[in-house]
């Protein structure tokens, strides 16, 4: 009986961290396919460099799930490269080399590190306030990344927003909310995998769905260091990278919280320290072994909070999947069969309920005039650099790509207002220089 027990118990949360690899994966894949698209990899380096970016978030994910004396925090949370490093990891491959690149990601990972106890003590910075407005531009700065899935990926293509494509995110976000409304147990925990198998079989049915890179993907794929050549240093590269860095600690902070608040844990210095640094020697890890810096995958808090699933358990599942999969790309190719218009669907309600988190701690906050400017002021300056990037396209680049960031321009802002407006001791200083 027991034995039925846990077999029930093994598959089910093997099915829970499926749903967790199905959600972080197209986001997973994106930043070696626009990287390695930019730099012109061959086809085999590509390869290797899709197969050990999923081999490298399912370590990445181990070492923030383990709680060691240095390192992970024991949350349910999954690491993956986060879109930020795109832009600085594109302009360093294209000006530099390829060296060059590895050799500010190992740089950025060290820096993470050596940080990590110092950036930790910041939290003070970070009240219900200040993490509730940046926990809701994480989600609604997303929104614009969920419908462009949606309507197909590439906003240039002519097939953009065609009727196909929305017939195929609108089902999939469809299905997840009927199962919401209407769904008990375990289907109901499982509602964005069902809805991504839902439009990935309504794509095959309607003949949008290819099987060439499956039959054109290796059976096996071993993790090579230094697989397209060693290291090289240089300051501008390193300097991008730890901006690049200090961006993703900041958007690791609200996922921290999100999850907290989500899980009812508090969480202290010494716990923070240990995810940043996690994050840092998973960004070495992806230098020495040629894939990219890691950081926490805020779309996977909408898994959390939809699921009900607070254990960490099947994150483990979805980390030893990861790795299984980035050892045989030919297992990992039948993921990338999944429509991006349908990832878009299930991204919407993801993201959304990210953002939903974020109302939800704020509406914990005495809503006073001070802190409704605060989360006005920050709130609105994120998604506004983030709809407009181009406002500051005369600035050098890499003023740009901190500026342009609605998370980091939204964080900062709440930061200094909270500062201002709530800080006692520091506006009796103000006052008395005046």
């Amino acid at each position: 009986m027991d034995t039925a027990k846990n077999e029930r118990s093994v598959i089910r949360n093997l099915i829970l961290g499926f749903q967790h690899l199905l959600a972080m994966y197209s986001g997973d894949i994106l930043v070696p396919l626009l990287i390695g698209g930019a730099l012109h990899f061959s086809a085999a380096q590509m390869t290797y460099l899709v197969s050990m970016d999923i081999f490298m978030c399912g370590i990445a994910t181990l070492l923030q799930l383990k709680r060691t004396p240095l390192t992970g925090i024991g949350l349910p949370v999954v690491l993956g490269c986060a879109v930020e490093y795109v832009a600085p990891l594109q302009s360093i491959g294209g000006h530099f080399g390829w060296g060059y690149m590895y050799g500010g990601i190992i740089s950025a990972g060290i820096f993470i590190f050596l940080i990590s106890g110092f950036f930790a003590k910041l939290r003070r910075f970070f009240p219900p306030v200040v993490t509730g407005s940046l926990i809701t531009l994480i989600g609604f700065t997303l929104i614009p990344v969920a419908f462009q899935n949606l309507g197909g990926g590439d906003a240039t293509a002519k097939s953009f927003g065609s009727p196909v494509n929305l017939i195929l995110g609108f089902t999939t976000a469809l299905v997840i909310i009927v199962i919401n409304i209407w769904g008990r147990g375990f289907f109901k925990q499982i509602s964005v995998l069902v809805g991504i198998l839902v439009g990935t079989l309504l794509a095959i049915a309607l003949g949008k769905v290819g099987f060439a890179s499956v039959s054109a993907a290796h059976w096996i794929q071993l993790p090579r260091p230094f697989y397209f050549g060693v290291p090289r240093f240089e300051w501008s590269s390193i300097a991008t990278m730890i901006l690049a860095a200090i961006t993703c600690m900041i958007e690791s902070t609200g996922v921290y919280f999100a999850l907290a608040d989500i899980t009812h844990r508090d969480l202290s210095d010494n716990d923070l320290a240990r995810g940043y640094r996690s994050e840092g020697l998973a960004a070495i890890l992806g230098g020495i072994f040629n894939t990219f810096p890691y950081s926490t995958f805020s779309q996977n808090v909408g898994i959390v909070q939809l699921s009900g699933i607070k254990k960490l358990r099947p994150v483990y599942y979805s980390a030893f999947l990861l790795i299984f999969l980035g050892l045989i790309p030919k297992f990992g190719a039948i993921a990338t069969l999944i429509p991006s218009s349908v990832l878009g669907g299930a991204m919407l309600i993801m993201f959304g309920m990210v953002g939903a988190q974020g109302v939800k701690m704020l509406m914990k906050v005495d809503l006073n005039n001070k802190n409704m400017l605060i989360i006005a002021v920050s709130v609105g300056l994120g998604l506004g650099v983030t709809t407009q990037p181009a406002l500051f396209q005369f600035l050098p680049a890499e003023v740009q790509t901190i500026l342009s960031n609605g998370m980091v321009v939204g964080s900062f802002i709440a930061v200094i207002l909270n500062l201002l407006l709530n800080n006692t001791s520091l506006k009796n200083k103000v006052e008395e220089e005046a």
